[in-house]
């Protein structure tokens, strides 16, 4: 599917202001991430025609909500859900800032794979998985999705995650709208590399 690149910069100022930056416009997410869509229109566009305002408001293109249905609906990660009275948005994972997402506690499959670069496999071998700056870690089923992550920031590394060890000994998964497994750490005793690496300071 090719998607127009006005949606893309569209697609990017949403995951910034529903992820991480929601006053990057003035508006504030409810407690479970959820902001109205005519509300979030209002705020990017005053925002947009603000002395001061960024390029990237300022050249963003004209926020309609069929612009927004239409973001969401050529996401190539569903990273979006509008709710179902179709009166409010927000991101499907990844936040930064403060939200209970409401995701129902669920058994994970036995096998989950997480992409990362091999520049940061020295410490996750000491530390895990942990989220950081994000809400939670992410997990996928599909192999060459976390290849995909993982390649965004160098040299890919496939992680697989012994899920239902970590199901059995307590810990607890969410999946969010978008198919993305959650949990809040994965420590190094449940990871093992899914394919070996043959340079020595990486294997």
């Amino acid at each position: 599917m090719h998607v127009r690149a006005e949606y893309i910069a569209v697609s990017k100022l949403l995951s910034k202001i529903l992820r991480h930056e929601p006053l990057l416009v003035g508006v504030q997410l409810d407690k479970h991430g959820w902001v109205s869509i005519d509300v979030l229109i209002r705020a990017i566009e005053r925002t947009a025609r603000s002395p001061g305002a960024s390029k990237r408001l300022r050249t963003l293109p004209t926020v309609t909500r069929e612009v927004i249905v239409a973001v969401v609906a050529t996401s190539d990660k569903q990273r979006f859900t509008i709710s179902s009275d179709c009166k409010r948005i927000r991101a499907a994972q990844g936040h930064s800032v403060e939200v209970n997402l409401g995701y129902a506690e669920m058994e994970p499959p036995a096998v989950l794979y997480h992409g990362t670069a091999w520049s940061n496999w020295k410490s996750i071998a000491v530390e895990g998985l942990t989220a950081q700056t994000r809400h939670a870690v992410h997990l996928s089923t599909d192999v060459d999705m976390a290849k995909q992550v993982g390649a965004r920031h160098g040299p890919p590394l496939v992680l697989v995650v012994n899920a239902a060890q970590m199901r059995a000994d307590g810990y607890t998964f969410t999946c969010s709208d978008n198919g993305v497994w959650l949990t809040q750490v994965v420590p190094p005793a449940y990871l093992s590399q899914a394919e070996q690496h043959t340079q020595g300071s990486k294997s």
